[in-house]
């Protein structure tokens, strides 16, 4: 294997501690130890040793093989990317919630979707839709400012704020939404909902029905319910003001086939961005801001850089190329703590990866949080430097994928860091954020990567 060293703080491991890391596995699971494990923490079944090998392989009722080799995983998401579609354990998890939409969908109709979607995530219009972020970065700096000096729980500030910009760019000025109830619905199927089921990990067929997402049934058939209504009622009464995400995907059609999205298939779209969009980009602000507690000379750097450009006021769309070191604390978040940090493929036809082959049917994972701290790729993985990432400095292209990559890349990453870096220099430029001692997150994965516990951090007004 190639090794692509990627450059960082020449400070011996003993010398720099560690931000809050995930224990691997480092001995063979049976299936009743895996699902109990990924119960708990998805992230406690990833081999040790995948930070270390190109590919691990074993059997746990389906073959597997854990890949962490950029030139595998290139094959994987770009050049054979019609073999391995999203496993079947993947989509039993986020169908009752998302339904066939992007996320979900394969083949045809992924792709007309895709080349619906697209135009809506232009640079324009994510550009347009800046100043909702900056008013829910100013709520959310109003909010933290009235705690006065306490501790706050930052992972549930950000899922806030994330949320208001969701919501406000996706069901703008629609009184009828209920948000509440919404927000309720995700946060009860990402807990309980989302967690693998023992028939997932033995293989057993989709039509199985797995109790916990049953369960959760009404909580979703609810909010489908509620995003019917406001898209029907938005129908009717079209756009007003600069067009929201649910305008521009109403307004748009297929380039080849002129295809429409009906608006079943609008609602499952919708709540894919309300869902992914907000949590995502939420966990990221939270574990940016743990990061730059528990480095101090990295956070005042990135206050230092804030308060300069920003003057007093809060950030914007424009400022966002002016904030290059805040960039660089949230691609290092996203290294380090990936929102997604599984990715799960299921091969059809026989293929070869790393020299291993590959059946039909088994399951191909790659670990992106295992890839991320690959000692093969990175230098110092576990480590947090932000100028890793200076001058606009890259490693391997599929050595970072926190995003994924290939025709499936995340349609809203331009979105979602434009929206981090609003929020996170706008909040760095008007406060100082400390640990609490003895209180560090867990870094757990449910569906996505969580810091277990919240992020609780000491304010104090700058």
């Amino acid at each position: 294997m190639t090794v692509h060293p990627f450059p960082g703080v020449d400070i011996a491991e003993h010398e720099r501690p560690f931000p809050v890391r995930a224990e691997l596995v480092r001995k063979p699971l049976n299936a009743l130890q895996s699902w109990q494990a990924a119960r708990e923490n998805v992230l406690s079944i990833i081999p040790e040793a995948s930070t270390r090998q190109p590919i691990v392989s074993g059997r746990t009722g389906t073959p597997w093989h854990v890949v962490t080799d950029p030139k595998a995983i290139r094959r994987i998401l770009l050049e054979n990317v019609d073999n391995y579609p999203k496993s079947m354990v993947t989509k039993n998890l986020l169908r009752p919630a998302i339904g066939e939409s992007l996320f979900i969908a394969e083949g045809k109709h992924w792709r007309w979707q895709r080349r619906t979607a697209a135009p809506a995530f232009s640079h324009r219009n994510v550009m347009n839709l800046a100043p909702i972020m900056t008013g829910a970065a100013e709520r959310c700096a109003d909010r933290i400012a009235k705690t006065g000096n306490r501790a706050v729980n930052m992972l549930d500030e950000m899922i806030t704020t994330t949320f208001d910009v969701i919501a406000d760019v996706t069901f703008s000025g629609d009184k009828g939404f209920d948000r509440e109830g919404v927000h309720k619905a995700i946060d009860a199927f990402i807990s309980e909902a989302g967690r693998i089921s023992i028939f997932d990990i033995l293989g057993f067929p989709d039509w199985i029905p797995r109790p916990s997402r049953v369960l959760n049934a009404n909580g979703m058939t609810d909010m489908k319910a509620a995003a019917d209504k406001v898209i029907d009622a938005r129908t009717t009464s079209g756009p007003d003001g600069v067009p929201d995400l649910l305008d521009l995907l109403l307004a748009g059609a297929d380039p080849k086939t002129k295809r429409q999205m009906s608006t079943e298939e609008l609602r499952d779209n919708l709540l894919t961005f309300i869902v992914a969009g907000h949590e995502t980009t939420a966990l990221t602000l939270a574990w940016s801001l743990y990061l730059c507690a528990f480095d101090p000379l990295v956070q005042d750097r990135a206050r230092d850089e804030a308060q300069n450009v920003l003057q007093g006021r809060s950030a914007t769309g424009e400022d966002v190329a002016l904030l290059p070191y805040i960039r660089q604390i949230i691609d290092e978040a996203l290294r380090l703590y990936p929102p997604a940090a599984i990715v799960s493929r299921t091969a059809i036809e026989p293929d070869t990866l790393c020299g291993t082959r590959i059946n039909p049917g088994d399951t191909v994972t790659l670990p992106i949080y295992a890839l991320h701290r690959s000692h093969l790729l990175w230098d110092q993985p576990d480590a947090f430097d932000p100028d890793r990432w200076a001058d606009g400095a890259k490693p391997d292209r599929y050595a970072y994928l926190p995003f994924g990559d290939g025709p499936r890349i995340c349609i809203g990453a331009s979105f979602a860091i434009q929206e981090a870096v609003i929020i996170l220099a706008t909040l760095l430029s008007r406060f100082r954020f400390t640990s609490v001692k003895g209180v560090d997150p867990d870094p757990v994965m449910i569906i996505t990567l969580r810091p277990e516990g919240g992020v609780w951090l000491e304010t104090e007004a700058v």
